[in-house]
C-alpha cells in the first residue's frame, strides 16, 4: 500500500537508502537530496529523483531547512522523512513541514521540542511514574548556583546539557574543583553544537547498562513496544555495538521496562516510531535516561528479531492510518546482533577519511546496511560511519557464530576502519557471556577507549 505518493528524504548514506528500499516495496517515489560532496554516492543514484542543495558542509546543505522545503516543493513531495541526525530532532523544521502542508514522518514538533529539553523530559517522566536518575531538574544559573546543588546531590556526577545528545556536552565531575573547572567548557559545547547552554546534573551511575525499549504509537491511541535494545557497548559515549534482546534481563524486568516505556510514551502522547532510553545500576534498577523522538541507528535488530519495517510502521502513522498490531501480536523470535563499522583509527578514533579500494563483506547469513559502495569516497564532512553488520541467529549463540564468520572474511582497504576492534569485542569472554556495561572497551579490551 501507498501511503504517500512521492517521499523526500532529508537525509544522506546508509539511512537514505533504507528509507528508499521501504518506499520501492510500497510503491513510493523517492527524491534524494545531496551536497557536492555526495553528488556520486550511492543514496542518490537509488532514489527516483535527486536534487543539489549546495555545497559539503552540512549547515549550508543538510541543515538548511528553507533548500529542503524548497525541493520537496519543487518535486511535488507531499511528506518528508527525516532519517536520523541533521534535522531529525529540528522542532522547527517538523513545524515549518506542517507549516507548507508537507507530512513530517514522526511526531509533532511539540513533543520533539519537549522531548529535546532533557531537563522537562526528566519532568514529564516523574510525572508519568517513569523513574528517572536522581538530580537537579532546573537550570544551572551560574557556577556557584552548580556548585550550590553539587553539595547538596552529593558527588560523584553528570554535568549535562540539557539539549544534548549523542554523548555531546556531558562530563563526569567528582568534586568541587572538578566542577568549577568543567562548568564554562561543557556550557560553551553546548551552546555551540544546539544552541542551548543550559545544564543540569544528574547523579552519577556507576558501571551502568545502557538499554532501550523502541515504542510505536499511532493518532488513534493504539501503542505497543517492540521490545529493547542492549546499547551498553560504548566508546566516547557513543554506541557501536547492539544487540536485541538484551542477554541481562529477566522476563519479568523485560515486561515491567517495557510497560514503563510505554507508559511515559503515553504521557506525553507520543505519535510516531520512538525510543526510550535507560540506564540500569548494578542492582538492576533502571532508570529513564531519553527519548530519541526519531527512527534509530540501531534500528535493524528490532526488524530482525519481530519481522516488522519501522519505516513501513513510521509511513503508516504519519499517514493517520490504524496501527493493526496488538502487544499479543508481537513475539521475539531469535537474536540480532548489530556493529557499526567506522572509517576511523581503531585506537584513537580519529576520523580517517578516503577512497574505499576493497570493501568486502559475504553476503550469506549477513544483512549490510551501508552507505557507501567499494571505489566510493568517505568524506571528512559528515558522521564516518561506513555502514551496519547485522547478523541474526535461532538465540544469541548463533548470532555471535554468523557475525564472527562474517568479520573473518571481511576485508577493507584504502582507508582506516573500527574493523580490528570489531573482531576482538566478538571473540571476548565477556561479551560472549553478555556481562558487559558501559565500560566494556575501556576495561576488557585491548584498543582502550
Amino acid at each position: 500500500m501507498a501511503y504517500f505518493k512521492r517521499v523526500l528524504i532529508a537525509n544522506r548514506g546508509e539511512i537514505a537508502r533504507r528509507i528508499i528500499k521501504t518506499c520501492k516495496k510500497l510503491g513510493i517515489e523517492t527524491v534524494a537530496v545531496y551536497s557536492d560532496a555526495d553528488k556520486e554516492a550511492p543514496f542518490v543514484k537509488e532514489a527516483d529523483q535527486a536534487v543539489n542543495i549546495g555545497p559539503p558542509q552540512a549547515k549550508d546543505s543538510y541543515l538548511r531547512v528553507d533548500k529542503i522545503i524548497q525541493a520537496a516543493k519543487e518535486t511535488e513531495s507531499d511528506a518528508i522523512h527525516p532519517g536520523y541526525g541533521f534535522l531529525s530532532e529540528n522542532p522547527a523544521f517538523a513545524k515549518k513541514c506542517r507549516d507548507e502542508q508537507i507530512t513530517f514522518i514522526g511526531p509533532s514538533s511539540e513533543v520533539i521540542e519537549l522531548m529535546g529539553d532533557k531537563i522537562q523530559a526528566r519532568k514529564k517522566m516523574e510525572e508519568a511514574g517513569v523513574p528517572i536518575v536522581p538530580g537537579w531538574n532546573g537550570k544551572l544559573e551560574s557556577v556557584e548556583h552548580a556548585v550550590s546543588v553539587a553539595t547538596e546531590l552529593g558527588y560523584p556526577l553528570m554535568l549535562k546539557a540539557s539539549a544534548g545528545g549523542g554523548g555531546i556536552g556531558m562530563e563526569l565531575v567528582n568534586d568541587e574543583a572538578g566542577l568549577r573547572k568543567v562548568f564554562p567548557s561543557v556550557a560553551k559545547k553546548a551552546e555551540s553544537f544546539f544552541g542551548n547552554s543550559t545544564l543540569f546534573l544528574e547523579k552519577w551511575i556507576e558501571d551502568p547498562r545502557h538499554i532501550e525499549v523502541q515504542v510505536v504509537c499511532d493518532h488513534h491511541g493504539n501503542a505497543v513496544h517492540l521490545y529493547e535494545r542492549e546499547c551498553s557497548i560504548q566508546r566516547r559515549n557513543q554506541k557501536i555495538v547492539e544487540e536485541a534482546p538484551s542477554p541481562s534481563l529477566t522476563e519479568d524486568l523485560r515486561q515491567k521496562l517495557c510497560e514503563t516505556a510505554i507508559q511515559g510514551a503515553r504521557n506525553i502522547q507520543y505519535k510516531n516510531v520512538g525510543t526510550m532510553e535507560f540506564i540500569f545500576d548494578g542492582d538492576q534498577n533502571f532508570y529513564f535516561l531519553e527519548m530519541n523522538t526519531r527512527l534509530q541507528v540501531e534500528h535493524p535488530v528490532t526488524e530482525e528479531i519481530t519481522g516488522l519495517d519501522l519505516v513501513e510502521l513510521q509511513l503508516k502513522i504519519a499517514a493517520n492510518e490504524v496501527l493493526d498490531l496488538t502487544q499479543e501480536d508481537i513475539k521475539i523470535k531469535g537474536h540480532a546482533i548489530e556493529k557499526r563499522l567506522y572509517a576511523e583509527d581503531p585506537v584513537t578514533f580519529f576520523p580517517s577519511p578516503g577512497k574505499l579500494e576493497k570493501l568486502y563483506f559475504p553476503s550469506e547469513n549477513v544483512r549490510l546496511d551501508f552507505a557507501v559502495e567499494e571505489g566510493n569516497l568517505v568524506t571528512p564532512f559528515y558522521d564516518p560511519m561506513i555502514g551496519k553488520i547485522i547478523t541474526f541467529g535461532n538465540d544469541r549463540k548463533e548470532a555471535i557464530a554468523k557475525m564472527n564468520d562474517v568479520l573473518l572474511k571481511s576485508e577493507v582497504q584504502g582507508i582506516k576502519t573500527n574493523l580490528p576492534l570489531l573482531k576482538e569485542i566478538v571473540h571476548n569472554e565477556q561479551f560472549k557471556a553478555g556481562k558487559y556495561t558501559t565500560k566494556f572497551i575501556e576495561n576488557h579490551l585491548q584498543v582502550k577507549n
